[in-house]
């Protein structure tokens, strides 16, 4: 569908991932990544601007309430292809993401929200394309350090702040070397989150939003939402799934 456009200018693309692949996110950091560089390179207009919207949360037709989604940390395929898709914002130059963590319909694949992902592709736009000196992502996790039984993690895209919105922070879990994830307190200070549990007292690991349909309230102070993200390197779910 794409080689039929190949002979006309391109001065951009926005890519609205759909949940095909989240069986294969393991495949998808590779995959991804190659098919922004062959767009590229078949144009032969250098480095475009390739926008990506993350994959949307979604229950998976399940119709749980929220108390039962959020009941405990799970693994999740949907979370390692919004990763997948994050990676490739590191890799290639260029590349951004509208996070739409906070737009999602737990029981609809198809969130009816839309003009907050289009604002977000805008911003990414105005900031990557466009070189404005704006704030275009929501908060990027970048590093963890761990004193004690806490775990202070640092961000990209916070230099305005960070804010937790609608009461205290949720979505976080941390786990020690046993791997296995409880939630967690989490609180801001400053332009970082510092995350503890008097379950874990040897902390190794944090994620964020790790979940099919993540239940977070994490934003900077420009008004953008964070991407959810985990700290650690475990096997992934998908790992076997080529």
């Amino acid at each position: 569908m794409i080689a039929p456009l190949l002979p006309y200018a391109i001065k951009g693309a926005i890519w609205y991932q759909g949940e095909s692949n989240a069986g294969r996110a393991q495949q998808y950091r590779t995959l991804f990544a190659d098919m922004i560089r062959n767009w590229r390179q078949d144009w032969g207009q250098g480095d475009f601007t390739f926008l990506a919207v993350q994959l949307a949360p979604w229950d998976k037709g399940k119709k749980r309430t929220l108390e039962v989604i959020t009941e405990k940390p799970v693994e999740s395929d949907w979370a390692e292809l919004r990763e997948a898709q994050l990676l490739a914002t590191k890799t290639l130059p260029k590349v951004g993401i509208a996070v739409i963590t906070d737009v999602g319909d737990k029981d609809d694949i198809h969130p009816k929200k839309k003009a907050p992902a289009g604002a977000r592709l805008a911003l990414a736009a105005r900031g990557i394309a466009y070189r404005e000196s704006i704030e275009y992502s929501g908060p990027v996790y970048k590093s963890m350090k761990v004193k004690g039984d806490k775990v202070t993690l640092s961000f990209d895209h916070a230099a305005s702040g960070l804010e937790a919105r609608d009461g205290d922070l949720k979505g976080f879990a941390i786990c020690g070397s046993d791997k296995k994830f409880v939630w967690a307190k989490a609180e801001i200070q400053g332009d970082k989150v510092v995350v503890s549990s008097p379950e874990v007292p040897e902390p190794v690991a944090v994620r964020f939003g790790w979940a099919d349909f993540p239940v977070v309230n994490l934003w900077n102070k420009a008004g953008l939402p964070a991407t959810p993200f985990r700290t650690d390197d475990f096997p992934m779910v998908t790992a076997a799934k080529k």
